[in-house]
């Protein structure tokens, strides 16, 4: 199986709820065809495919978002998520950055997912994400529209990241009441995990507090291969040839998966006893194929003597945290063209997909409030109590 595109739907509809098995075998798709075995990416076509969002002023479930320029040497922007009460107008330019009110407001920093490649700060999945995390954790969330690979490689998106992070610590507004200090979190799935753990490692070396890190199903591997990595290659979505493919494309020439940033424990990672990291939470999914490395970062965290608590989701795959923004009619259509082919497509058959899931990106508008069926699980609490 090591290397094969091919999944085993069966067993996969057996133990994954229809709504992200949809979902995660959409993205599968579409990833393929934006991958190329060179080592480039079609990023244009990626664009295309990725439905975007633009940030809403008008408060929303209690929440209203914007977008700022923090850096413009990068051009990198951060999108913005406040609470905002019912009764509440539009606000205006100058209401955006009005001090936040209540004693303890946590400030989450998101780093969205992707392995590196795919995605960005205004995909319509993270949007609905982000603004749950307002809604669910009372705070004021920043999504991070890092540089992406392969044509920005390490360590492009950990320094938009440690830019985002001294941004959001100087901005005064952003203060709590009780102690007039930005009570920052860093959050992330996937690739965003892991540019979590490298902006709080580097944030210890810089005297910045962080309070608490969110980690959610994060990318990290290794040279050796593991027993989840060759149990489940294939069998849940994703391959290692997927995996080796986004490494590749984002570590430096030359270097392999025992770099630090992709191993941060193993032979050549930087040791993080006897410094003030942050407590972490950290999300596993049973079937994720590199469940053994995100348990072994578990691990080390422990032997370095910091706080961790550990969330293992036996039956989750990855994205399960995501499957609550696809659309009546595109679970439909995708459903439909997997179901009656059995197996993932030629490539005449994935330009027929992109056609169907374009089409419902129109008629996604109709259809979005018979999508939201389930809530966002809350994270757990005890993190955010600092």
């Amino acid at each position: 199986m090591s290397g094969s595109n091919d999944v085993n739907l069966n067993e996969c509809k057996m133990v994954v709820p229809l709504n992200t098995w949809v979902l995660i075998s959409s993205f599968k798709l579409a990833y393929n065809l934006l991958r190329r075995p060179d080592g480039t990416f079609n990023r244009p076509l990626a664009e295309y495919l990725d439905r975007k969002v633009t940030a809403n002023l008008n408060p929303v479930d209690g929440v209203f978002s914007f977008d700022v320029l923090i850096d413009r040497a990068t051009s990198l922007l951060c999108r913005i998520y406040r609470p905002a009460t019912a009764e509440e107008p539009q606000p205006s330019i100058v209401d955006l950055e009005k001090p936040v009110v209540g004693e303890v407001v946590p400030v989450i920093i998101f780093f969205h997912g992707g392995s590196f490649a795919h995605s960005s700060a205004n995909s319509a999945i993270y949007d609905t994400l982000c603004q749950r995390l307002v809604g669910i954790c009372q705070s004021v969330v920043v999504s991070v529209n890092y540089r992406r690979a392969p044509e920005n490689k390490y360590p492009c998106a950990y320094d938009d990241g440690w830019t985002a992070l001294n941004w959001v610590n100087s901005r005064s507004w952003l203060q709590s009441q009780k102690d007039s200090m930005v009570h920052i979190y860093l959050a992330g799935d996937s690739s965003g995990g892991n540019i979590a753990h490298h902006v709080a490692a580097r944030a210890v070396e810089s005297g910045i507090d962080v309070l608490g890190n969110i980690l959610l199903n994060p990318m990290f591997s290794g040279q050796e291969r593991t027993e989840s990595e060759k149990h489940l290659d294939g069998k849940y979505f994703v391959t290692l040839r997927d995996r080796d493919w986004y490494w590749r494309a984002f570590l430096p020439e030359g270097e392999n998966r025992d770099h630090p940033a992709c191993n941060p424990f193993g032979p050549n990672g930087k040791s993080l006893e006897g410094i003030k990291f942050p407590k972490s939470l950290v999300v596993v999914a049973g079937l994720d194929l590199i469940q053994d490395w995100q348990l072994a970062y578990v691990e080390g965290l422990k032997k370095a003597g910091h706080k961790v608590k550990l969330l293992y989701m036996e039956q989750a795959t990855i994205g399960s945290h995501k499957r609550h923004d696809l659309v009546v009619v595109r679970k439909f259509a995708v459903t439909v063209a997997l179901l009656t082919k059995k197996r993932y497509f030629s490539m005449s058959g994935q330009w027929m997909l992109y056609g169907l899931t374009k089409l419902s990106y129109w008629l996604e508008p109709f259809c979005v409030r018979l999508a939201r069926t389930t809530k966002f699980n809350r994270y757990e609490p005890w993190l955010l109590a600092a």
